[in-house]
């Protein structure tokens, strides 16, 4: 049987990538489809398979994100004959490839295309875009909409990557996800610290730095309260964030995978300022041991328990996040208790529960 995995675009090793590397050691002999492919960005597991790329892969890459209304005709243009499987990662076109006829679709939710739908703000909003981008992104989303819910219908089973992403597609694509599976975490790599917080005392945020995961929100709590807090990874939000910051406020830029687990251990508690689909960061850092405070919405709610390994805040403002802060701050963490319930999103589980739904897929495919 031959296997394709289609990804929406390889340019470093987040969240989604994570989820592809485990299909990778899943079907070894796969072939990996993509859009637009950065190599050296995504991982030896990823990058021993053969991958190949759309036609916008010869136009600068860097600037891979203003081809949004060419995803769809560059998604569509990728060949899939001669493969029996293709199981795709998707968060905005690749769940709409073209897979051979007779051929099984497997596509794997991260989100609907957040672009066009309940986003469209936090990427073209007035501030946000130029108004000529602003313009052009209005009148294409209506089409780029009715290519998302139609491209649906090119996959045979949607699998959710959380209840929340599963309530998006019955919202925006009027169907039902068939299956819901949390992404992989490698709650191995970390060790909850028996001693505690580190001497900086810090809060730690570990993102993205786009706009609609609402770091903004906690660059000005923790620069109103003083209070240090610690951002890992970049984006193109950093600048903007850094001029908003105060002195207690902290840029450290990418982080290395080796040593996310010491950074994990030696905060105080992890901030999740914005709406995740699930939010991967948050059970590792409930895998270091260390609490969660979290914006009450979205994945989170899934991975969270009250009390008990977090705290929620109720509102995207920043004195409902001041109250959280200082709820957190009253809470009693175990550390070990924490450890135990992010392993229920453990990778081990992930693997045999994605393959489950595929095989019945196949199994219905050859009745």
């Amino acid at each position: 049987m031959r296997v394709a995995l289609v990804h929406d675009w390889l340019t470093g090793l987040r969240g989604g990538e994570r989820v592809l590397e485990q299909l990778c050691l899943l079907y070894p002999a796969a072939d990996i489809f993509t859009l637009v492919y950065m190599p050296g960005t995504c991982g030896e597991i990823i990058e021993r398979h053969r991958i190949r790329t759309s036609f916008l892969d010869r136009l600068p890459k860097r600037a891979y994100r203003h081809y949004l209304p060419l995803f769809p005709l560059a998604i569509e243009s990728l060949d899939l004959d001669g493969y029996d499987l293709v199981v795709s990662t998707s968060h905005a076109v690749a769940k709409g490839c073209r897979p051979a006829k007779g051929a099984v679709h497997v596509a794997y939710i991260h989100t609907p295309m957040r672009y066009v739908w309940d986003q469209f703000e936090w990427y073209f909003g007035a501030g946000r875009a130029a108004p000529l981008t602003r313009l052009a992104a209005g009148a294409l989303a209506p089409m780029l909409r009715s290519w998302d819910v139609r491209s649906t219908a090119r996959a045979h089973a949607l699998v959710a990557n959380s209840r929340f992403v599963a309530g998006r597609i019955r919202r925006y694509w009027n169907r039902e996800a068939d299956a819901v599976v949390y992404p992989p975490v490698d709650t191995s790599r970390f060790v909850p610290a028996a001693e505690g917080p580190s001497a900086e005392d810090y809060a730690l945020i570990v993102s993205a730095l786009v706009p609609y995961k609402r770091i903004d929100l906690a660059v000005s709590a923790f620069s109103r309260l003083k209070r240090p807090l610690w951002i890992a990874g970049d984006g193109p939000e950093r600048r903007g964030l850094e001029r908003a910051a105060g002195s207690s406020v902290r840029f450290l830029g990418t982080v290395s995978q080796a040593d996310l687990p010491r950074l994990y251990a030696g905060a105080r508690f992890f901030v999740l300022p914005g709406e995740e689909d699930f939010g991967i960061a948050p059970v590792e850092s409930q895998a270091a041991g260390r609490p969660v405070l979290a914006f009450a919405r979205g994945g989170a709610l899934e991975t969270v328990v009250v009390g008990e390994t977090g705290v929620f805040f109720p509102q995207p403002t920043v004195e409902s996040l001041l109250e959280g802060i200082a709820a957190i701050d009253r809470l009693q963490p175990d550390p070990v208790r924490i450890h135990e319930h992010a392993k229920r999103f453990d990778v081990v589980r992930f693997g045999p529960e994605l393959r489950r739904v595929i095989e019945g897929c196949l199994t219905r495919a050859r009745r």
